[in-house]
């Protein structure tokens, strides 16, 4: 116990929640110096080559709340899921943004939001899970499991698969939540404040840890079918070991995509577990994948594009360093990221420059966002999701 009297690993948490620079200055918090170099840049005017239109906005609660949380929404079909720190719960028509249901859960979420066989999952801060109906928002069942869940629940409809903070994976059934499995990861002594999101393929559920390492489990035994290391830990001190998997994964026809934090990208095999491809780089957030590339926000906040092939990288946007850049998301012919100011930057796929930029709010974007066909679904901090049209100036 630390003499603030939290364990070293809430110790760094409360470090993510109070630095203005994020995960990209880890090694900043620990000096006194007051220009350190880890000031956002400043943003230089861009030439537009696209339209940007708000379709839409609404309110979700508080947002985040103040727990460095990242809730992002989910869609299913033409219904977009999203929920508040407050325990504010929302299903929208994703193209009007007209309401088609409310819930005021008054519960700490902290976890989702998940989507699937008819259930909207989620977690809070105390270890609940929940799983509401899609129809209504009632709720169909609640369960509870070991430590706190900051990433969305996924479920195939038979198993509900939970990831907490406590390096735990743990299976719960779908039909009334009760325990199946649990996989305890033994976490290092210090860890980033965050949880990549499980991926449930066919038989299997994926799950990345604060160790570096991705591994899949039997879904109905909880049996470890495979394990691939993304990164090693690696220096004399603990935080020069942390080499956390927190971003969200992808998966592209037989392979996956995951990066770490001090670490590596790396392309794994889904039925064996071997490695691809692995290229060296940083980054807390996770990948996204489109035009033939893996996109990855390294920890500095430069924009990476890696050919997703194993070629190396194809191009690399340099100016929006330290600005808390969110995980990459492709949208229509471009990938956008948000920053730590609330504005959404959209760059093209083919060599990375710019080609616009809107701001959605204030209190800056952590949370994944989300795109169908040419629209952006962005959910700032302080609680406003937006619908954002992206279209080129000729139409």
């Amino acid at each position: 116990m630390s003499q603030f009297g939290l364990r070293p690993r809430s110790w760094l948490a409360l470090c993510m929640l109070l630095t203005l620079t994020g995960c990209s200055t880890v090694k900043g918090w620990f000096t006194l110096d007051e220009d350190d170099g880890t000031d956002p840049v400043p943003l230089v005017d861009i030439v537009s080559e696209v339209k940007i239109r708000k379709v839409w906005s609404t309110g979700v609660g508080d947002g985040q709340g103040d727990g460095f949380y990242h809730l992002r929404p989910a869609i299913d079909g033409d219904v977009i899921y999203a929920a508040g720190n407050d325990g504010t719960v929302l299903a929208l028509d994703r193209i009007s943004g007209k309401r088609r249901w409310k819930q005021d859960l008054d519960l700490p979420l902290s976890g989702g939001v998940g989507i699937g066989s008819g259930m909207v999952l989620l977690g809070t801060s105390d270890g609940e899970i929940l799983a509401l109906n899609q129809a209504d928002g009632n709720t169909l069942w609640a369960s509870q499991v070991q430590g706190e869940v900051l990433a969305p629940p996924q479920t195939n409809g038979r198993v509900v698969i939970v990831q907490s903070y406590d390096g735990r994976l743990q299976a719960l059934s779908a039909e009334d939540g009760g325990e199946l499995w649990v996989y305890d990861s033994n976490l290092p002594v210090l860890s980033l404040r965050g949880t990549s999101t499980p991926i449930i393929f066919e038989r299997i559920a994926i799950a990345a840890f604060g160790n570096g390492k991705v591994q899949a489990f039997d879904l109905e035994t909880g049996a470890v079918r495979w394990e691939a290391r993304v990164a090693i830990a690696q220096g004399r001190s603990e935080i020069d070991r942390i080499v956390d998997i927190d971003g969200s994964m992808v998966m592209v026809s037989s392979n996956l995509f995951a990066v770490s934090y001090q670490g590596r990208v790396a392309a794994i095999d889904i039925a064996t577990g071997r490695k691809l491809w692995q290229e060296e780089v940083s980054s807390y957030s996770g990948v996204d994948q489109g035009f033939g590339n893996i996109y990855v926000a390294e920890e500095s906040g430069s924009v990476i594009a890696y050919h997703r092939n194993g070629q190396g990288v194809r191009w690399e946007q340099s100016a929006l360093t330290n600005r808390r850049v969110s995980t990459p998301k492709t949208v229509k012919g471009y990938v956008a990221v948000g920053d730590l100011e609330g504005y959404v930057h959209f760059m093209s796929q083919v060599d990375g420059h710019f080609v616009g930029r809107t701001k959605v709010g204030s209190n800056g974007i952590r949370a994944n966002m989300l795109s169908e066909d040419n629209i952006l679904y962005v959910f700032e901090n302080g609680g406003t999701l937006a619908a954002l049209q992206v279209s080129s100036l000729d139409k």
